[in-house]
């Protein structure tokens, strides 16, 4: 597994071929598909790993779960990643694939971490205003609650990360007491 060259070169072959077909955004939604196939049922992916099952099995495992709901194009994919013994690799490829597909169309991808739920208005203000200091035109927001947070948010893009929590707000706090700052600034 975890062959991050390979993965991005089967993802940019499918991309090709998806481009050349007019199905770029058909296999993206695909991809989105296994993915979240992926992230909802650790079965899946440990299918796909087993070295006990065999390719034939694989192979009819996977049209009878997610065939009927996935185009042509990626249907084949999937039987070719089979044949060649890199099922395996499916998982990175799919992130490879949602990368590239990223890449190509401008998206960037931030995330939001919150101490409680946010509501739809404050997410599009963040997507806005993100839009407007980073000065890029698409925003993939994720939004996760973390409780230990207490309050704020943390929002990561890229290589931008802004901690405006709490709990970062009490740390800091915490060791400012502990290196006695308040004290000499009073003698």
């Amino acid at each position: 597994m975890n062959n991050p060259r390979l993965a991005g070169r089967y993802a940019k072959s499918l991309i090709d071929i998806a481009v050349e077909k007019g199905e770029l955004e058909t296999v993206y939604a695909d991809m989105k598909l296994l993915l979240g196939m992926q992230k909802t049922n650790p079965d899946f992916t440990a299918m796909l790993l087993s070295p006990i099952i065999s390719s034939d099995k694989k192979e009819k495992i996977l049209e009878l779960v997610i065939g009927p709901y996935i185009s042509a194009l990626t249907r084949l994919f999937n039987q070719l990643l089979v044949r060649k013994g890199r099922e395996k690799n499916l998982p990175e490829i799919v992130k490879a694939y949602i990368d590239q597909y990223n890449a190509i169309k401008g998206i960037h991808k931030a995330k939001l971490v919150t101490a409680g739920e946010v509501s739809d208005d404050m997410k599009q203000f963040i997507i806005n205003k993100i839009k407007t200091e980073a000065q890029v035109a698409h925003i993939e927001l994720q939004s996760e609650i973390n409780e230990s947070l207490l309050g704020g948010f943390t929002l990561q893009m890229e290589d931008l990360f802004i901690d405006a929590s709490i709990s970062r707000d009490l740390s800091d706090i915490r060791r400012q007491f502990m290196s006695n700052e308040y004290i000499h600034r009073l003698r």
